[in-house]
């Protein structure tokens, strides 16, 4: 249970979304942050899409299927968050809605693009930015030993090429993200998700975060002063 110091210090950020390319440990940081603050826990669900293992196998023939249900399957998500009575001790999400426009720029062609900018611009109006971002980096070679670890059948034929180009994607979307204060971690040596002192480093940190940007390890060369 967190101390009365610590609630008192993560009570501003009644929603904290964790972010980070594929294989970094987003989902494993927000149920370990999650059930630390007693906060309800958001979780992606890429299992209900039914386009997403097409689309490791062919990107091209399915990335604006797959993007378009990851849209609006986090857009009802999201606008959970904001009803009367849901969530009132606060939440964790492993996503950002933001970030689904991050993986149509990287994925969708020319055309594709402007057509899901389109209505990407008409229901993000409905999302409310976070409290908090906690942008978790890692290389892509750890990326991909991950992945391999937990041996998600899906995810398996990802390449590295792909890992490198996300996570250059996320390095270049947070260089101009304003939405919410951000607060990015190396997870190459710091592993709050397993490691108890780590998990204490962060909350700590976490506590006395005054923003807009910090860094724990972060190794991609942003300034976050």
């Amino acid at each position: 249970m967190p101390s009365a110091a610590e609630t008192g210090g993560l009570r501003r950020f009644r929603h904290i979304a964790i972010e980070g390319p594929i294989g970094v440990g987003k989902s494993s940081l927000a149920r370990r942050l999650s059930a630390h603050l007693g906060a309800d826990l958001l979780l992606e669900l890429p299992h209900e899409n039914p386009y997403l293992g097409r689309f490791y196998a062919d990107m091209p023939g399915y990335a604006f299927q797959t993007q378009l249900f990851f849209l609006f399957q986090r857009l009802k998500q999201m606008q959970a968050t904001v009803q009367p009575g849901m969530f009132a001790s606060g939440v964790v999400s492993d996503f950002l809605f933001a970030k689904d426009a991050l993986f149509a720029r990287l994925n969708l062609s020319d055309d594709e693009f402007r057509l899901y900018s389109q209505m990407h611009a008409q229901l993000a109006q409905q999302v409310p930015e976070p409290d908090l971002v906690i942008w978790l980096q890692a290389a892509p070679e750890t990326l991909l030993q991950r992945i391999r670890t937990r041996a998600i059948g899906i995810e398996q034929g990802i390449a590295p090429e792909y890992l490198q180009r996300l996570c250059k994607a996320y390095a270049e979307y947070f260089q101009g993200y304003a939405g919410a204060p951000v607060f990015a971690i190396g997870t190459e040596r710091f592993n709050p998700s397993d490691r108890d002192a780590d998990f204490a480093q962060l909350v700590q940190r976490l506590v006395r975060f005054e923003g807009p940007r910090e860094s724990l390890g972060a190794h991609i060369d942003i300034a976050f002063d």
